[in-house]
């Protein structure tokens, strides 16, 4: 591979005029849209202009006249496209943390109800730790207990004590990819319910809920739907559990008729019960924007595009650093049926500072602790010439030393 072969790759490439939806900065690689995406070129215009007119000249009448009330569900029907669910069935509300709290909440009411032996949440050993700490709270409060597995042992683990599993689709630190049709059916065999977190899935990976059969599942705005910073979440449930039980948090907003104002409560019909309080209206409209950008790939192939260049990517940078950078170690999976749309390398002592270097240089991944150097594919703006620059710093970084400045090992709040 020579980079004239990488130009030649992104000549030829029907994803490529997607890129033209993006802010993207100058002499920048951005390699963290697994963490955050990248300003759709429409989301400014967008938000100005409910602030100056929605909010600003129509003040309160645009919960009517702007649709203002109705943006979690409307919101929710798009993402709904890209995860296998129906319309109707999901909706934007609150963080990924906060909707977990509600769909796990739920689903152990479920479990109380069917056994009082299912006592169990299992889960990943390195599950994103904010799913790990709403599910220790919770197993504390009610009586549950957590535990944990790698990921090959959880298949065996399944058993008839558990309650349910709950697994993170793409795992945040290596970027490997459960087969989510295969264990949910492990878990149903087991007599569990399954539970998944797609905040590195949708908008990344081909997600299908229903063909799966899953029960619950969560995820994030702002990642691969590229809803900004603080994108709101969303949450989904199968419809034959969405009117099984109250979700903890009863709102006003998961009222069947909220402006009734009566003192007692009523949750709503489906999945608009798992609302909460007051829409956030200015993230929502942003929000709208981004996933709007991954909408726009149905034109040129849909998810399954997406996913064909996502792993040419991936697979061209792996190769890249592999070959040029002996000194890190890789940790993604090699076969692309088990890769997310990120690649890791790991190295013991100086994964931090590196990756600082790299970022001082314009190419922007992100650390995960203790050892991992976590680089995310974008492959609605990415380029395969932007994967060969890439993989070219990180070779001089390593090769000049330039990542023992002092400035480069100084830790940041946020890594």
């Amino acid at each position: 591979m020579t980079r004239d072969d990488a130009l030649a790759l992104d000549a030829a490439d029907p994803l490529a005029p997607l890129r033209d939806q993006f802010a993207l900065p100058d002499g920048v690689i951005y390699l963290d849209g697994n963490s955050l995406g990248v300003l759709p070129k429409a989301t400014a215009a967008r938000v100005q202009q409910v602030v100056t007119e929605e909010w600003g000249r129509d003040l309160i009448r645009s919960w009517n006249t702007a649709g203002w009330i109705t943006l979690p569900q409307r919101v929710g029907d798009k993402i709904a496209l890209l995860v296998g669910a129906r319309a109707g069935e999901l909706v934007v509300a609150d963080s990924t943390s906060v909707n977990l709290f509600k769909v796990l909440s739920a689903a152990l009411s479920i479990a109380q109800e069917e056994s009082a032996q299912r006592r169990v949440i299992l889960s990943e050993r390195s599950n994103f730790p904010t799913d790990l700490y709403i599910a220790e709270a919770l197993a504390r409060e009610r009586g549950f207990e957590l535990v944990l597995a790698d990921a090959d042992e959880i298949p065996a683990r399944l058993d008839h004590r558990v309650a349910v599993l709950m697994l993170t689709h793409v795992n945040y630190r290596s970027g490997r990819m459960h087969d989510m049709a295969a264990l949910t059916h492990a878990a149903h065999e087991a007599g569990a319910l399954a539970l998944w977190d797609l905040a590195h899935s949708a908008g990344a990976v081909p997600v299908d809920l229903h063909a799966a059969r899953a029960d619950f599942a969560v995820g994030c705005g702002y990642k691969y739907l590229n809803g900004g910073p603080g994108a709101p979440a969303f949450v989904w449930v199968h419809p034959d559990h969405s009117d099984r039980f109250w979700q903890p948090l009863a709102g006003w907003m998961g009222h069947a008729s909220p402006f009734e104002f009566t003192p007692g409560y009523r949750p709503a019909a489906g999945i608009s019960r798992y609302l909460a309080g007051t829409p956030p209206v200015l993230p929502l409209a942003a929000l709208e924007c981004g996933v709007d950008t991954v909408l726009a790939a149905e034109a040129h192939g849909g998810m399954a595009a997406l996913r064909a260049k996502s792993l040419a990517l991936t697979r061209l940078f792996a190769e890249l650093v592999e070959a040029r950078c002996p000194q890190l170690t890789r940790v993604s999976p090699r076969d692309d049926a088990l890769r997310g749309s990120q690649v890791c390398f790991a190295h013991p002592e100086i994964g931090y500072p590196v990756m600082q270097a790299l970022i001082a240089r314009g190419v922007i991944g992100d650390f995960r602790a203790p050892d991992i150097l976590r680089f995310g594919f974008t492959p609605l703006y990415l380029r395969f010439v932007d994967v060969f620059d890439a993989a070219g710093h990180l070779q001089q970084v390593l090769a000049s030393g330039e990542w023992r400045r002092p400035e480069f090992n100084q830790r940041s709040a946020v890594t």
